[in-house]
C-alpha cells in the first residue's frame, strides 16, 4: 500500500478513536452526574422564573463556553420565548482589563460576581483543572455573596468541587474531552430548563 494511502488510514483511525474517546467520556459523565444535572435543571428554572440571573464565567476554552451558554439563554435554545438573563463574565473587555490592571487577573471574576451578583442568582464556574485561581475568587465571592454555585471542572476536580454547591466533574484528563463534555452539558440544561419554563414541546 503506497505511503499517502497509509497515512490516510492512521489518520482515519484518529478520527474514528477520538470521536469514540469523546462519546465514552460523555456516556460516564451523563452516568455519574445525571441525577444532579436534574436537580440543577429545576433550581436554574426556579431562578429564572423568580428573576433572578445566571453568571457564566471561565478562562480560553471555558471563557468561550460561557459566552455560548449565556448566549442560548438570552437567545435562545430550541424554543421561541422571552429572553433569560445570562451574563459571560469574560466578554467586557474594558471591565477585563480595568479589573486586571486595577486589581490583578485573580480578581478578575470576583469583582464583577460582587458587582452583578444578587442573593438568588446562580453562578456556573467553569474551569477544566479546578484550580485556575480567578475562577476560585469568583466562586468564593459567588457564595459570600448568597448564589447558588454550580462548577464544571474535570480529572480531579481540584479546588473548585470543595467551593460549590453542585460540582460537575467530567471523568478525564484531557483538557479538549472534559470541554466536550462541558457543552453537551450546557445544551442539556438549555433544553431541560426552556422544557421546564414552557413545557414540553408538542
Amino acid at each position: 500500500m503506497a505511503e499517502g494511502c497509509l497515512e490516510s488510514l492512521s489518520m482515519k483511525e484518529r478520527v474514528l478513536s477520538t470521536f469514540a474517546e469523546s462519546a465514552t467520556v460523555k456516556q460516564q459523565f451523563a452516568r455519574e452526574h445525571a441525577d444532579r444535572i436534574v436537580q440543577v435543571v429545576k433550581l436554574m428554572a426556579t431562578a429564572f422564573r423568580d428573576g433572578h440571573k445566571v453568571l457564566l464565567f471561565g478562562n480560553g476554552g471555558s471563557a468561550t463556553d460561557a459566552a455560548h451558554i449565556a448566549a442560548e439563554f438570552v437567545g435562545r435554545y430550541k424554543r421561541e420565548r422571552d429572553p433569560l438573563p445570562a451574563i459571560a463574565l469574560a466578554t467586557d473587555i474594558a471591565a477585563i482589563t480595568c479589573i486586571a490592571n486595577d486589581y490583578g487577573f485573580e480578581e478578575l471574576f470576583a469583582r464583577q460576581i460582587r458587582a452583578h451578583g444578587q442573593k438568588g442568582d446562580v453562578a456556573i464556574a467553569i474551569s477544566t483543572s479546578g484550580n485556575s485561581p480567578n475562577v476560585l475568587r469568583g466562586a468564593e465571592a459567588a457564595r459570600a455573596c448568597g448564589l447558588t454555585t454550580i462548577g464544571w471542572t474535570g480529572g480531579t476536580g481540584g479546588k473548585l468541587v470543595s467551593l460549590v454547591d453542585y460540582p460537575f466533574v467530567v471523568p478525564s484528563t484531557v483538557t479538549a474531552r472534559i470541554q466536550e463534555s462541558h457543552i453537551t452539558l450546557g445544551h442539556i440544561l438549555c433544553e431541560l430548563i426552556e422544557e421546564q419554563l414552557l413545557g414540553k414541546a408538542s
